[in-house]
């Protein structure tokens, strides 16, 4: 039997040359495609595909909020990302979203196929780029442990209002403490985690 597949891609050429790769196997089955995530969102849980091609890089709804919708309601559905981006961000937001594997475009029909049938399979196909960001990021992961360590336990308060989703008056109201004082243990907070920003301070403490 052949693995339904379905595309989520956005740019023609790509979307269309993906269905011809899939047509030319006697292993898989393109059971439909789709140019935007509002689309899939719709139109992908009636396929009820085995494997869903996904670009992250999508206008609207983007690939790895696609991916977590639909892998609610396509819970044995293996995803498969397709994207020109390998920022350590994009690869585990899509990872966390509930993808299965990671492949960088532009992707080698032979690629594409074994990677498919890796995924359907239980596996985590990704090339050999991402891979080693994975790794790298788990080192990175250990030293931010040890960093998140050197916090003192308001600024682990203040983080854990932020990952919450409080705003920092909110934070101030609920440590009952200054918008100023608030300020300042985020400063500390992003010298000590090594960040820039407000969301590269909770993902990193949200990975620890």
């Amino acid at each position: 039997m052949p693995i339904n597949v379905a595309i989520v891609e956005d740019e023609t050429a790509v979307r269309s040359s993906l269905e011809s790769i899939l047509k030319r196997s006697p292993d898989c089955r393109c059971v439909g495609t789709f140019g935007s995530g509002e689309e899939a969102v719709v139109g992908v849980p009636a396929l009820k595909p085995a494997v869903v091609l996904m670009d992250i890089n999508l206008p609207g709804i983007d690939g790895v909020e696609c991916v977590r919708q639909l892998s609610v309601l396509l819970p044995g559905t293996y995803f498969l990302m397709l994207t020109v981006h390998e920022d350590p961000d994009s690869i585990f937001n899509s990872l966390a979203a509930g993808a299965s594997g990671y492949l960088l475009k532009p992707v080698r029909s032979a690629e594409l196929l074994a990677a498919v049938k890796d995924v359907f399979a239980g596996g985590a196909p990704m090339t050999s780029n991402i891979a080693r960001k994975v790794v790298q990021s788990f080192k990175r992961a250990k030293q931010t442990n040890a960093d998140s360590e050197n916090l003192s336990p308001r600024e682990v308060e203040v983080l854990d209002y932020l990952a919450k989703g409080y705003s920092y008056k909110e934070v101030a109201d609920a440590m009952k403490i200054s918008y100023g004082t608030v300020h300042t243990h985020i400063e500390r907070i992003y010298k000590k985690l090594h960040v820039q920003s407000r969301a590269q301070a909770v993902a990193r403490y949200l990975k620890v």
